[in-house]
C-alpha cells in the first residue's frame, strides 16, 4: 500500500492530460506541470484561437508561453521511478480535456462516471454515492457521462425538455406545450422514445438480417474468389501442358520433315553424282579416243593409215542419253507448299477456336450479374450495331442497306461458301455477340428473329438447320397473326401485342435472352433463362414475300 505521502508525490509528478508520470516535465506560468508533448499538443489545438489555456485551472495566456524543461521535477520523477511508483490508479483518474469532468469536484476535477438527466450534472464515483444511497435520488435517471446535458434545456424557457411535439418533430419543455406549441400533437419524451424505440428495433432487425445476408454473400464471394483462383491456376497449368504438347508435336513434325528432306536430298545428290562420275569417265575415254583419231589423221603413210583405221574408227555406243533434262529448281517446293497449306489450315483453326477460348476467359461465371434494363435508356446503353454476313445468306435472300436489310427474292447468284445456308431461307450476323447486347428488328410478313451458335448446320432443310428446331438456336417466329417461340423443336405460343418492331436483349454471361414488342411502350413477349456455351450470332429467317431490317437504335 502506498503511503499518503507517496500518493501526494504521485499526484505532484503526474500529468493531468495523459494521467501518467511526467515525461520531460514543464511548468507553465500558472504553476501547473505537464509532459512537454502533452501540453504542446493541447496548445497546438488552440493555435487558431490564439489564446492558450491551462487544462486544469483554465487560466489563459497570450502569447503562447515558451516551454522550458523543469529539471527539479525531472529529477523527482526519476527518483520516484526507482521506487517502483506508478501513475494514479484508474479509480482516481483526473479528467483530461477529452473527458467529462465531475461538476461537484473543486480544484482538480476527477473523471465523471455517470451523468444525471434529472440533475443535468455529471459525477465522479465519490460524488455519485448520494444517488445510490438517498431515496431522494431514486427516480433520477443515470446515463453514461455526457458533455451534451445542456442540450436537454429549453433555450427559450430554461426548463428541462421532457415533452416531444410530433407536429414540429422536436423536443420541448412543459412551458412550450402551453405556449407556441399549444394545440400541437404533443406527448412525453418517454412515450415518443418508446414509439421510436420500437421503430428502431424493427430497423435494427432489418439491418441485422441484411448484415447476415451480406455476410453470406461475402462468404460466397470469398469462396468464389478461391474457386476462381484455383480454376485459373489449374487451367493455366493444363493449358501450358496442352500447348507444350502441341509445340512438341509441331517440332516433331518439323524434325520429321527436315529429316525426310535431308534423306531425299542425300539420295538425289548421290544419284546425280554417280551419273556425273560416269559421264566424266566417258568424257575422259572420248578425249582419249579423239586423241588417237587425231594422231591417225596425221599419219602420212597411207598403208599404215588404212591398216589402223578399222580398229579406231568404230565408236562404241554411249550408255547414257545424249542430253540430260534438268528440271527447273523446284525439287522440294512441293514440300514448302504443303507445309504452307498446313500452316494456313492451322491458323484458320486457331482463329476459329480462339473466339471460344477468349470468351471462356473473359466471361467466367460470377455470382452477381447486372439486372436487365427497365427503361429505354438502359436498353440503349446495351445497343450494338449488327450487320449481316453475305456468306451465310441463302440464295433466295437479297441483302441491302449496308447488309442490314434482307428480302426474299427469286434468286441471287452467290458464289459457293461453306457457311451459306443451302436450303433454309436464313442469314446470320457477321460478328458474334457476347456480354450484354440489345438490337431491334423491323419485320414485314413471315419472319423469324433468332440467335444461333456458329456451328449450326448449313446444308439441307432439316431440323438441324432451321432456327429454333435444334439445340443450337433460339427463335421467335412471326407467322401470319401468330407469335411462336421455338427451341430444340419445342414450340411455345406467345400471347401479347404484336408490333412490326421487335427488340432483342441478350446477356450472354447471365444466360438471358428476351424478346420485346416495341411501339410507344415496350412489352415483354418471352424470356429465356439458360446457359450459353458458345458465342451467339443474330439470325433472320425470311418467308416468301417477306423482309426484315436491323434498325439503328436511337
Amino acid at each position: 500500500m502506498a503511503t499518503k505521502r507517496d500518493q501526494m508525490d504521485q499526484e505532484t509528478i503526474s500529468c493531468s492530460i495523459c494521467l501518467d508520470l511526467l515525461k520531460d516535465p514543464v511548468t507553465i506560468p500558472c504553476g501547473h506541470s505537464y509532459c512537454m508533448d502533452c501540453i504542446k499538443t493541447h496548445w497546438d489545438g488552440e493555435d487558431q484561437k490564439g489564446i492558450y489555456s491551462c487544462p486544469q485551472c483554465r487560466k489563459t495566456f497570450i502569447p503562447r508561453p515558451v516551454l522550458e524543461k523543469s529539471t527539479i521535477l525531472a529529477a523527482l520523477v526519476e527518483q520516484l521511478k526507482k521506487t517502483g511508483l506508478q501513475a494514479a490508479p484508474a479509480d482516481h483518474c483526473y479528467a483530461g480535456p477529452e473527458d467529462v469532468a465531475c461538476d461537484v469536484c473543486s480544484g482538480r476535477k476527477l473523471k465523471a462516471i455517470k451523468s444525471c438527466l434529472f440533475c443535468l450534472a455529471s459525477y465522479c464515483e465519490k460524488h455519485l454515492q448520494p444517488h445510490y444511497e438517498s431515496p431522494a435520488f431514486k427516480k433520477h435517471q443515470l446515463v453514461e457521462p455526457s458533455k451534451n446535458l445542456q442540450q436537454n434545456i429549453c433555450s427559450r424557457h430554461d426548463e428541462v425538455m421532457k415533452m416531444f411535439c410530433r407536429t414540429d418533430q422536436k423536443c420541448i419543455c412543459l412551458v412550450c406545450v402551453m405556449d407556441e406549441h399549444k394545440g400541437h400533437d404533443t406527448v412525453s419524451a418517454a412515450a415518443e422514445r418508446t414509439e421510436r424505440q420500437r421503430e428502431l428495433e424493427v430497423s435494427r432487425q432489418e439491418i441485422q438480417q441484411r448484415i447476415q445476408d451480406r455476410e453470406k454473400d461475402v462468404k460466397l464471394l470469398q469462396q468464389e474468389v478461391e474457386a476462381i483462383n484455383h480454376s485459373a491456376d489449374t487451367t493455366v497449368e493444363d493449358s501450358e501442358k496442352i500447348f507444350t504438347q502441341l509445340i512438341r508435336l509441331i517440332q516433331k513434325r518439323s524434325s520429321d520433315v527436315k529429316q525426310q528432306i535431308r534423306s531425299q536430298q542425300e539420295t538425289e545428290v548421290r544419284r546425280v553424282k554417280e551419273l556425273q562420275e560416269k559421264l566424266e569417265q566417258e568424257i575422259t575415254e572420248l578425249k582419249r579416243r579423239d586423241a588417237e583419231l587425231k594422231q591417225l589423221s596425221h599419219t602420212e603413210d597411207h598403208t599404215q593409215f588404212l591398216h589402223n583405221y578399222p580398229s579406231l574408227s568404230a565408236l562404241s555406243e554411249s550408255t547414257h542419253s545424249s542430253s540430260i533434262n534438268i528440271r527447273p529448281l523446284t525439287h522440294f517446293e512441293d514440300v514448302t507448299a504443303a507445309v504452307s497449306e498446313l500452316r494456313d489450315k492451322l491458323q484458320d483453326i486457331l482463329t476459329d477456336r480462339w473466339t471460344n477460348i477468349s470468351l471462356a476467359v473473359t466471361d467466367p461465371d460470377v455470382l452477381l450479374s447486372q439486372p436487365e434494363p427497365k427503361s429505354r435508356a438502359g436498353f440503349l446503353r446495351c445497343s450494338c450495331e449488327i450487320t449481316l454476313d453475305p456468306n451465310t445468306a441463302n440464295t433466295l435472300l437479297l441483302l441491302s442497306e449496308e447488309n442490314r436489310k434482307v428480302t426474299f427474292v427469286k434468286h441471287q447468284s452467290y458464289s459457293y461458301h461453306p457457311d451459306r445456308f443451302t436450303d433454309c431461307h436464313q442469314v446470320l450476323s457477321r460478328d458474334s455477340l457476347t456480354g450484354r447486347c440489345y438490337w431491334e428488328v423491323e419485320v414485314r410478313g413471315n419472319v423469324s428473329v433468332a440467335v444461333a451458335y456458329k456451328n449450326i448446320s448449313r446444308a439441307g432443310d432439316g431440323n438441324e438447320c432451321g432456327f429454333g428446331h435444334n439445340d443450337k438456336s433460339w427463335s421467335l417466329y412471326f407467322y401470319q397473326n401468330r407469335l411462336i417461340f421455338y427451341y430444340n423443336k419445342i414450340s411455345t405460343s406467345i400471347s401479347g401485342p404484336r408490333s412490326s418492331r421487335v427488340g432483342v436483349y441478350l446477356d450472354h454471361r447471365a444466360g438471358i435472352l428476351s424478346f420485346y414488342s416495341v411501339s410507344e411502350t415496350r412489352t415483354l413477349l418471352h424470356r429465356v433463362q439458360t446457359t450459353f456455351t458458345q458465342p451467339l450470332y443474330a439470325g433472320l429467317g425470311i418467308g416468301p414475300g417477306s423482309s426484315a431490317e436491323l434498325c439503328k437504335v436511337k
